[in-house]
């Protein structure tokens, strides 16, 4: 049997566990199967990886994309650079670490950026935020962080205005906030003063539509959600595992 499977915590919710089982039967490989790990410390993966002789792959996800790097035999020189592990290969007892956000996160914001998109607000700073920061720099659009405390990095919450939102106008949520089984919460930034202009990228897929969506869209601007972003970072971690 080849194994593949999830860490992070909490797993209520696994896009990736009925992606690729799906997969699985689809292709009828019926020696692979993707099972959750809910892990309430990163330590537990180390008894994990004795217990699962079988493992032949991970993803990794909140809160554990940066903790996991202790773990790795080697890594990329894109996680090195970034800080950040959302995919393992493993192969005779070595963990390599690659991250596939950031392949995932441009292809699926690509189509949707317009000439004024040159400056974004990214809300959040945690592990996710790593490939989003990669790859707008990549494509040469200014950045500023907002989190709750304001830092040498980032701005708080309630730093941002009607001034910073009209000369940022591609929002991206890389934080936990809206979603399920939590879906009533949002980031804490003025909507009222969003446009047609902006457009609001929310890494979040479930809900669909997070209430950071919902009203980015009440104020006309454009919205996306993380589906897409998943499903490519899923392919190119089956390609990983696969070379």
């Amino acid at each position: 049997m080849r194994r593949y499977g999830l860490i992070g915590y909490p797993l209520t919710h696994s896009f990736s566990q009925k992606f690729f089982n799906e997969k699985f039967e689809l292709l009828g490989l019926y020696d692979c199967v993707y099972s959750n790990f809910s892990l309430k410390e990163i330590s537990e993966l180390s008894p994990l990886l004795e217990n699962q002789i079988d493992l032949y792959g991970l993803n990794i996800t909140i809160p554990y994309k940066k903790k996991v790097l202790d773990f790795l035999t080697d890594t990329t020189e894109l996680v090195t650079k970034i800080g950040a592990c959302n995919c393992i290969h493993i192969h005779a007892g070595k963990l390599t670490g690659y991250n596939t956000d950031v392949f995932g996160f441009e292809q699926s914001l690509l189509p949707h950026l317009q000439s004024h998109h040159t400056s974004a607000l990214v809300l959040g700073t945690g592990g996710a935020s790593a490939a989003v920061e990669f790859v707008l720099e990549k494509l040469g659009i200014g950045i500023q962080f907002v989190s709750r405390k304001s830092s040498d990095k980032s701005i708080a919450y309630n730093q941002v205005n009607k001034e910073l939102l009209a000369s940022h106008q591609l929002i991206i949520n890389t934080t936990p906030l809206g979603m399920y089984p939590n879906a009533d919460f949002f980031p804490d930034i003025p909507y009222q003063y969003l446009t047609q202009g902006h457009h609001l990228y929310d890494m979040i897929y479930n809900p669909a539509e997070t209430r950071f969506l919902e009203k980015g869209k009440l104020q006309g601007a454009t919205t996306q959600n993380g589906m897409d972003m998943l499903v490519l970072q899923a392919e190119e971690s089956w390609r990983i595992w696969n070379t």
